[in-house]
């Protein structure tokens, strides 16, 4: 049986249970096992994508023991996930024995889910003061775990300083993800090293690690280390969409497209490897295509908002490359009505139009998102960009002139923009004057806008150095 990354379904234990469980289901004899068991089945098949097998096991489990914990805390967890805490506030009444750690658990995690933070974290205080001695590790760890799945990395660190700070692969990854969470990229991809180090076939320790790496914007260590989860399961989601996103990075778009391609395989009903696929096709000039696959993003999509906005956008480029600029408008209206983001539909429409060589609607569009932003100096820029991605190179030039002359001194984006302007301009001391300054300020902007005029291996705060070492 194919292995899933979880240390205890991976293991001899369960692996002999399920078999026991699904020998007696395959042959219709009676299941000797309890709802605590069931309801672990059921959380494994839903973990590996088997959602009719789960809910078979767990609708075992109700009726063997009506209102025992774990099927209550199983269904529990499937109406947050619905986000019906209605529904999981119902549930929770059902459960008896209200000092049991399930429940505590689960009534945090309904609080959280409704955003209650400071709620959750009192109710949990007061329970952590119940606890005996000998618990405390263990609920430590619980609770860290939650507010680390429910992305509030502060509050798990705050409780893992509860506990003792242990050496097992548990507390380590618990400290990973907490890491990650915290924006500690490299600390977080440390963590994960070491833990491949003791166990190097856990696909979940590499794409953790891929995930570090490429939020480091170490993009082909992060291909590298998704190729080796992909080594140990070539059908796993995690591994394809994590390398897919790093070739994305590198503007390597054919093999980004295979594998979100293949991404989509595993994962058919997830608009978000389409959605990406058709970003591929439009940095590829494939535009017709990218049109068609969008179209069909929104369709998998069938109303859910999380991707709309995106998907339209992405198609509102798509037509505008075709010269279909009133459909591409069109878009944006749809992207619109699905998320109120004025300034950013604002730029974009202003893109659109600029592109078509309507300028004077183009500035009407770009002055008013520069009037609703709450970043304006970021969103001049962006405007700037436009121009200059439209090649309108010389007005992109003195747009940046009247830019940096208003900017604080402390100011640090935009200078590598100006500074391959002033490259495409053949400016070329001014070039090197920004270049100076962008390697100096923002590596970050340098990599993202002026790696195509340097070795893959130079680092961006040395692009100045290495040129001016090329000049003599």
């Amino acid at each position: 049986m194919k292995k899933t990354g979880d240390e205890y379904f991976d293991s001899e234990e369960f692996r002999d249970m399920l078999a026991e469980y699904e020998e007696a289901v395959n042959t219709g004899q009676p299941v000797f096992l309890d709802a605590d068991e069931l309801a672990e089945i059921a959380d494994f098949y839903q973990m590996s994508g088997q959602m009719d097998e789960a809910e078979a096991a767990i609708t075992l489990a109700e009726g063997l023991s009506p209102g025992a914990i774990a099927p209550l805390a199983y269904r529990i967890h499937e109406a947050l996930y619905d986000g019906d805490t209605q529904r999981a506030w119902e549930l929770l009444d059902q459960i008896i024995e209200t000092s049991e750690p399930d429940y505590v658990y689960c009534r945090a995690e309904i609080l959280l889910s409704e955003e209650r933070v400071e709620e959750a974290d009192a109710y949990l205080r007061d329970e952590f003061g119940k606890v005996p001695p000998e618990e405390y590790q263990d609920f430590v760890v619980d609770v860290a775990n939650i507010y680390a799945d429910y992305d509030y990395p502060e509050k798990a660190m705050e409780w893992m300083a509860r506990g003792k700070q242990e050496d097992t692969p548990e507390f380590k990854e618990l400290l990973g993800r907490t890491l990650f969470g915290l924006g500690k990229y490299k600390d977080s991809g440390r963590i994960f090293n070491e833990l491949i180090d003791t166990n190097p076939f856990s696909k979940y320790y590499w794409n953790a690690l891929a995930s570090a790496q490429y939020m480091d914007e170490d993009y082909n260590n992060s291909i590298q280390s998704s190729e080796y989860a992909i080594a140990i399961d070539p059908k796993d989601p995690d591994g394809l969409l994590s390398k897919a996103n790093g070739l994305n990075r590198l503007e390597n778009f054919e093999e980004a497209l295979k594998y979100y391609k293949r991404y989509t395989e595993e994962v058919p009903d997830d608009e978000l490897g389409i959605l990406y696929q058709g970003t591929c096709l439009i940095n590829l000039g494939r535009n017709e295509e990218a049109i068609d696959t969008l179209k069909h993003a929104i369709d998998v999509a069938d109303g859910r908002e999380d991707y709309l906005f995106e998907i339209y956008q992405e198609l509102a480029f798509a037509y505008s490359e075709t010269g279909d600029v009133d459909i591409a408008l069109d878009c944006l209206d749809k992207a619109e009505a699905t998320y109120n983001d004025p300034v950013q539909i604002g730029l974009v429409k202003g893109h659109v139009l600029l592109s078509a060589g309507r300028l004077d609607e183009a500035e009407e569009h770009f002055q008013q998102a520069v009037a609703d932003s709450e970043e304006p100096l970021l969103t001049i820029l962006r405007v700037i960009v436009s121009f200059y991605d439209n090649r309108y190179l010389d007005a992109a030039y003195s747009l940046f002139q009247n830019y940096f002359r208003v900017v604080p001194d402390d100011h640090k984006d935009g200078y590598a923009y100006m500074a391959l302007c002033c490259y495409e301009l053949g400016r070329q001391a001014e070039f090197l004057d920004y270049l100076k300054k962008a390697c100096r300020v923002n590596p970050r902007e340098c990599r993202l806008v002026l790696s195509q005029l340097f070795p893959s291996d130079i680092e961006p705060q040395d692009y100045y150095g290495y040129i001016s070492e090329k000049m003599k």
